[in-house]
């Protein structure tokens, strides 16, 4: 594939109501990102994604966006918005904007429009339906729980919503619909951003008639309205009518989606996107019954997905990876060990990452391991999500809430919304005033006074490993390989070119392993690269817990 320029840039998430408040109303804001872009530099970050900023009345915190021309006056405004721009550009630092757009706010004008009368130009923007039987028009339920529809007095109609009441989705099927985002892109792109990730963008096509889904448990629907049947001509149109005219990057996220459909999503000749966010590795310790429900992974799932999507996307298309963001747990707390071993389990699970070809995504404060939080009891959430689920399960039916709340406790977004550990001061140098959010019970043993302090850190091991992404042509071109794939404890693979090969083992364990089993894959040990040991130097010593590295291989 030629090279593109994102294609050996570490990216970086901001969600920025908990990122830094510099104004001390407890909420994170724009100015609080420029203050920390040094910072971000100097970890060798290339990209930013800033979650949203447009007005919104947060009902599921600003992806319900109620102005997508304006700044929310609790992040700044579009003044501070022009400045970010600038100062990143100054650092090499690219912008990408949450693109939100399979639905708006409630609040938004376009559906104040809506739902005024039956006849108003912008009745079809929105996606409305007679009642049936008396009830809603189909069976299809929310990802935020219960059903997809909210029926609506005024007009007599139902208004489809995938996610909260307050969020109604869009009909893309109406081309004004689609002129309208459009010319939105072209306004933020204009003002100097780089690009998009793109809010569930499998989302945008639903099949026409909107058909009962199947089954009775779990998302009812989806296979109606994932990837559905226009969507990839809707992103064609968007790519010829936007997207081409700028050299910039785009991501989409994409529920449900496939190999053979990321292939599509994001092949070059396609002219869609550049890559697409896959949740295979997310949906791999979740009951498929149950969102909540939790099982054990083993290893060999894990290395299977992750190396289907390497092989079969090489060549064809470009893969973006990540652990975690604003909608998963912490990474330690998931799938590492967040108590003795949290910076060798932390270091050892983005050597992994970090050394897969694809556009790297590390989300805010996992450069200094942090982790999940605790929340007592119910009223400990914020989310929406949280909420609606806990109304229908216990409120409303006979779960038990103590395994509810447990579930939620592990599974929570809330996990990754806590407040950025800046330093061991009271709030964790998040701000002067009282947080929006309750800070994680940790903040004075993780934070990123103390990281910076110990050139042993997490945050210099990330640092090390985005250098050499950006020095070693191997990590973004090499092919891979996977070896040991049915062991059960060690995670490894070569990384090749003509001239070269690298190996790569991660122990994902407690256990201490023999690293004979490596040594019939190389004749010699060049260099290591890279270890979370230290005292690492050839394949003599056994693997220790959450031990990962890299080496140079004859």
């Amino acid at each position: 594939m030629e090279k593109q320029w994102w294609q050996n840039r570490t990216a970086y998430q901001i969600y920025p109501k908990s990122f830094l408040d510099t104004n001390g109303d407890g909420i994170g804001d724009i100015p609080g990102i420029i203050e920390k872009l040094d910072y971000l530099k100097d970890l060798g970050i290339g990209i930013l994604w800033i979650s949203p900023v447009y007005v919104s009345p947060c009902a599921d915190q600003g992806y319900d966006i109620a102005d997508y021309y304006g700044i929310d006056p609790k992040f700044g405004t579009m003044e501070d918005m022009d400045r970010l721009l600038a100062e990143a550009k100054k650092r090499d630092i690219a912008v990408l904007m949450d693109l939100v757009v399979n639905h708006t706010s409630d609040e938004h004008r376009w559906f104040a429009e809506s739902r005024s009368s039956k006849d108003n130009p912008y009745r079809d923007y929105y996606i409305w339906r007679d009642p049936k039987d008396g009830k809603e028009p189909n069976n299809w339920t929310s990802y935020f729980s219960g059903p997809a529809w909210q029926y609506d007095e005024k007009t007599g109609q139902y208004y489809l919503h995938l996610f909260s009441k307050k969020q109604p989705d869009l009909n893309w099927e109406n081309e004004t619909v689609r002129r309208e985002v459009y010319d939105m892109m072209k306004f933020w792109l204009g003002i100097g951003c780089d690009g998009f990730r793109m809010d569930v963008a499998s989302l945008y096509s639903k099949t026409p008639g909107l058909p009962d889904g199947k089954g009775t448990t779990g998302l009812i629907g989806h296979e109606y309205y994932q990837n559905g049947p226009r969507i990839h001509e809707f992103l064609r149109e968007m790519n010829r009518e936007v997207l081409s005219h700028y050299d910039i990057m785009t991501v989409g996220e994409m529920s449900g989606v496939t190999i053979d459909e990321a292939i599509k999503y994001a092949g070059k000749k396609r002219r869609e996107l550049n890559m697409v966010f896959q949740f295979d590795q997310d949906a791999l310790d979740h009951d498929p019954d149950d969102k909540w429900g939790r099982r054990a992974v083993p290893l060999p799932e894990l290395k299977k997905v992750f190396s289907d999507w390497q092989i079969r996307l090489e060549g064809k298309a470009w893969n973006s990876l990540y652990w975690t963001n604003h909608d998963q747990p912490r990474t330690v707390s998931r799938w590492g060990n967040d108590g003795r071993y949290r910076k060798e389990s932390q270091k050892m699970l983005y050597t992994m990452l970090m050394t897969l070809q694809g556009t790297p995504y590390i989300y805010q404060g996992e450069e200094i391991g942090m982790t999940n939080s605790v929340f007592d009891g119910i009223e400990d959430f914020d989310d929406v999500e949280i909420h609606n689920c806990w109304k229908e399960r216990v409120v409303e039916g006979h779960e038990d809430p103590e395994a509810l709340l447990k579930a939620m406790r592990f599974r929570a977004r809330d996990n990754a919304r806590t407040p950025m550990q800046w330093d061991d001061s009271e709030n964790a140098g998040f701000t002067t005033g009282k947080p929006w959010f309750a800070l994680s019970d940790r903040y004075r043993e993780i934070n990123v006074k103390e990281a910076l302090a110990d050139k042993d850190s997490i945050f210099y091991y990330y640092k090390k490993l985005i250098e050499m992404r950006h020095q070693e042509p191997l990590l973004t071109e090499g092919s891979y390989e996977l070896i040991l794939a049915e062991e059960e404890h060690i995670f490894a693979y070569l990384r090749k070119t003509a001239d070269e090969c690298w190996l790569v083992a991660a122990n994902l364990s407690e256990e201490t392993i023999p690293a004979e089993i490596l040594k019939s894959y190389a004749k010699g040990v060049q260099e290591v690269k890279i270890a979370n040991y230290a005292e690492r130097k050839d394949l003599t010593e056994a693997l220790r817990p959450y031990e990962a590295f890299m080496m140079k291989i004859q």
